[in-house]
């Protein structure tokens, strides 16, 4: 049976480090050269016997120091980098291991802190919640998360940003993609900026759907993702280089109070644009006219998933040529949500989910399956909804990838179109 390699090289450093001796001090007393520490303090070299009983007899250190299993301070890490506020700059497993096994003191007051600050965090947003369900103002509203302000800012006005528009279509035309949209959108970015976009393993982007890298000028896309949300991800960073003064503009002019709150919106404008690009709007206004909407036959023909099809149905609002006014909801199992958008008319929970009789939870129970369905609302709106359940991005082999459910719909009055 194989012997199990023992690397530690953040242990290794933290001792060290603690003992107040330099890379060269504590190589003389393990017999061993200092560019050869070097490689064990960075994981390049794994521990032999020798050097665990040298480090055993001279340091006092216990081997058993030196195999601590750093898995469920990672999972604990993992936890803070995926909130929204850090999505951007979510770390590889590798720089995990190494935060958690180099500083396991500070990753545990980072760990504790930031579960604080969730927790008061969910307080307050329920608090803010049902004071404005009481009609009653509050200076906590002025307190919100930045994520929460993004949201509330885009579901009160209508989703659709003309100057987006504008430039998405000069864009297309400066691009002549004919089918091949990506392949135009790859040679663009090279071509123009030196960036090169190349699709990475699972293995080496776990949680990231894509990742620039100013310094290689490289863009990486994650390959778990489909080949429509891979498309969609090139997009958005052609778009953010593109379209910057358009999206520039339009972010402006939401009028947010924050430097975060500005990012978030920012990565929306961004998924806009890309929609845009990816469904321009007269053909795609004309193709849903004529296919009375349906949007099978929209990510059909123009070769996108059934989700950014029902996105791209919330934009048709352009003034003397607007489409059915559309919304759409995206919820989980529990009901929570995650995203809306489109029309205002149709009356949303903002906290404790929405109402259970919706085919939007329903659809769970027949995954893949779309479901038709009027529905008349308590004050006597009536809605044509269609729902249908989302599978997210595939992970690892044994990771159940995230399910969720979209509901689109349109005033009842609108069924004939």
């Amino acid at each position: 049976m194989a012997e199990q390699k023992i690397f530690a090289g953040p242990r290794i450093r933290r001792i060290r480090n603690e003992k107040g001796l330099t890379q060269t001090a504590m190589a003389e007393g393990l017999g061993i050269s200092p560019s050869y520490l070097n490689l064990i303090e960075r994981n390049q070299r794994p521990l032999t016997v020798q050097l665990i009983l040298k480090l055993s007899s001279v340091y006092k250190v216990e081997p058993e120091e030196l195999q601590a299993d750093a898995g469920p301070n990672v999972a604990a890490l993992r936890e803070v980098f995926a909130d929204p506020l850090l999505a951007g700059e979510l770390p590889g497993d590798v720089e995990l291991i190494e935060v958690a096994e180099a500083a396991p003191n500070a990753m545990a007051a980072m760990v504790k802190l930031f579960r604080a600050y969730r927790e008061q965090a969910e307080r307050l947003t329920d608090l803010s919640d049902l004071l404005a369900r009481e009609g009653r103002a509050t200076s906590i509203a002025g307190a919100r998360l930045p994520i929460d302000e993004v949201r509330e800012t885009f579901e009160k006005r209508p989703n659709h940003f003309p100057g987006i528009e504008e430039e998405a279509e000069a864009f297309a035309t400066l691009l002549k993609p004919g089918d091949d949209l990506l392949g135009a959108l790859k040679a663009w970015l090279k071509a123009e900026h030196g960036i090169v976009v190349r699709v990475l393993p699972v293995a080496t982007m776990p949680n990231w759907r894509r990742r620039y890298d100013r310094h290689s000028q490289r863009l990486f896309i994650s390959e778990r993702l489909s080949p429509f949300d891979q498309l969609r991800e090139v997009a958005m960073e052609a778009s953010l280089i593109r379209m910057s003064v358009a999206i520039g503009a339009e972010l402006k002019a939401l009028k947010l109070s924050s430097d975060e709150a500005r990012r978030l919106a920012r990565f929306e404008l961004a998924r806009y644009a890309a929609h845009a690009l990816m469904m321009p709007y007269k053909p795609f206004l004309e193709t849903a006219q004529r296919a009375r909407y349906d949007i099978d036959v929209l990510r059909s023909r123009f070769s996108v998933s059934f989700e950014q099809a029902a996105n791209r149905l919330t934009m048709l609002g352009r003034e003397g040529a607007a489409g059915v006014p559309f919304f759409m909801l995206e919820v989980d199992n529990a009901g929570h949500r995650f995203r809306r958008a489109g029309a205002r008319g149709f009356p949303q929970a903002r906290f404790g989910g929405g109402c259970p009789k919706l085919a939007v939870h329903a659809a769970f129970g027949q995954p893949g399956q779309i479901i038709v369905e009027a529905v008349e609302m308590p004050d006597g709106a009536e809605f044509l909804t269609v729902a249908r359940t989302l599978e997210g991005p595939q992970g690892a082999f044994s990771e159940r990838p995230r399910r969720t459910a979209l509901l689109v719909g349109c005033d009842i009055g609108f069924k004939d179109e």
